[in-house]
């Protein structure tokens, strides 16, 4: 019997493993660790800082981050420019891209990401914009919408994202998305 349990073991692990293989881009932890702590981590092994420039988080992304002991490793600073005034004057965006597309909008994340990146000079700066609810939605943007970027020192990307629920689900699911961009990258899969 335990032969058999043991092959049976054994076979598990090896499907287990091929799953994790398969499924690597979008599995952080196998250990138990919490996705902030795994990016948190990562950040740490390449040696690497973040800053952070919020608008519909409010300072969730820091405070992911910054609930980690050691977090001062990596994490420099970050601003919650929740008006347009304050993405203009403390990140450098243009009052006429805000004009042309909207706070929540693919240009002005980018630039939100690049803003911070070079006026902190950390090596990654994510930035979120978005309508976190449970008002303020448009047929073009609805509530759930939400915009991410990161300035990374190669560049910047930037991605869409539509969550479901209500404005903490959103907030928090924006706030793991941000973290997740940085992951993705320094584990090569951005």
């Amino acid at each position: 019997m335990q032969a058999t349990e043991g092959r049976a073991d054994a076979k598990l692990t090896e499907i287990v493993e091929t799953i994790a293989e398969r499924l690597e881009k979008y599995l952080f932890s196998r250990n138990g660790k919490s996705h902030p702590e795994v990016v948190f981590e990562l950040l740490r092994q390449h040696g690497n800082t973040l800053a952070t420039a919020e608008s519909c988080t409010g300072g969730w992304i820091a405070k992911l981050i910054t609930d980690l002991p050691g977090s001062s490793d990596v994490f420099h600073e970050g601003v919650v420019t929740y008006s347009n005034e304050a993405k203009m004057r403390l990140l450098g965006v243009p009052e006429a891209m805000i004009a042309e597309h909207g706070a929540v909008s693919e240009p002005v994340v980018r630039a939100m990401a690049e803003g911070m990146k070079s006026r902190v000079g950390t090596d990654f700066a994510v930035a979120v914009s978005g309508v976190a609810g449970p008002g303020g939605g448009s047929e073009e943007k609805p509530v759930g919408t939400v915009w991410l970027g990161m300035a990374h020192p190669e560049g910047v990307v930037s991605t869409c994202r539509r969550f479901p629920g209500s404005r903490e689900a959103v907030r928090l699911l924006s706030a793991h998305a941000a973290l997740e961009l940085v992951r993705r990258h320094l584990k090569g899969f951005l």
